[in-house]
């Protein structure tokens, strides 16, 4: 499975992002939001990945946080949500107002995005309000981002750890500014022993 992309953008189209993995060029598709924030041409690009694997095509789509990322699939997951919708909910609003619009059982909200109807808005708030409290913390607008603790995240799974786990513990580790990828994973172990 890719787990996600890292490299100079080659093009940016309608509905997805090329990005050149030093000379492979791979189409991802991502929200319209992801899209207008993500830089222009030239610009180095991290994408974490879903591949849709079907008999007729493999596609990647891709999302700059992991949490915006876990909310697609967890759509993905209600009955009657595909790829395109799931990314017409993203396109719409952020992935925080989305979970937010969830959690206060906000149908009206959900109903603005092109594809959902008031009875799939409604199996959308049944299936992922439960799982609400693992997705939130992956959300938070003080999250960590940029490509070193991506690297840290990714230290962190492979040693066992969850993905909520990891983000949190990266969260967690003040003034992580500065440090190296080596640092914020023992920071972050540290955290996590502690725990």
């Amino acid at each position: 499975m890719i787990a996600g992309v890292r490299g100079a953008i080659a093009a940016l189209e309608p509905d997805a992002v090329v990005v050149d993995l030093h000379g492979m060029l791979v189409r991802v598709l991502t929200s319209a939001r992801t899209l207008a924030g993500i830089g222009a041409v030239g610009d180095v690009v991290l994408l974490h990945t879903w591949l849709a694997v079907r008999e007729d095509a493999l596609t990647l789509y891709g999302f700059p946080e992991r949490g915006e990322l876990e909310l697609f699939q967890l759509l993905l997951g209600v009955n009657g949500v595909g790829p395109r919708v799931a990314l017409s909910v993203l396109s719409q609003s952020g992935a925080d107002d989305v979970i937010r619009a969830i959690d206060a059982n906000d149908l009206a909200f959900l109903t603005r995005a092109p594809g959902i109807g008031r009875k799939t808005a409604e199996a959308i708030v049944f299936h992922i309000r439960r799982k609400l409290p693992d997705l939130a913390p992956m959300l938070a607008s003080s999250a960590p981002g940029g490509s070193e603790d991506f690297d840290a995240r990714q230290a962190l799974e492979s040693l066992g750890y969850s993905a909520i786990e990891a983000h949190a513990a990266l969260a967690a580790v003040e003034a992580h500014a500065g440090m190296t990828v080596e640092e914020r994973v023992f920071a972050a172990l540290q955290r996590l022993s502690q725990g």
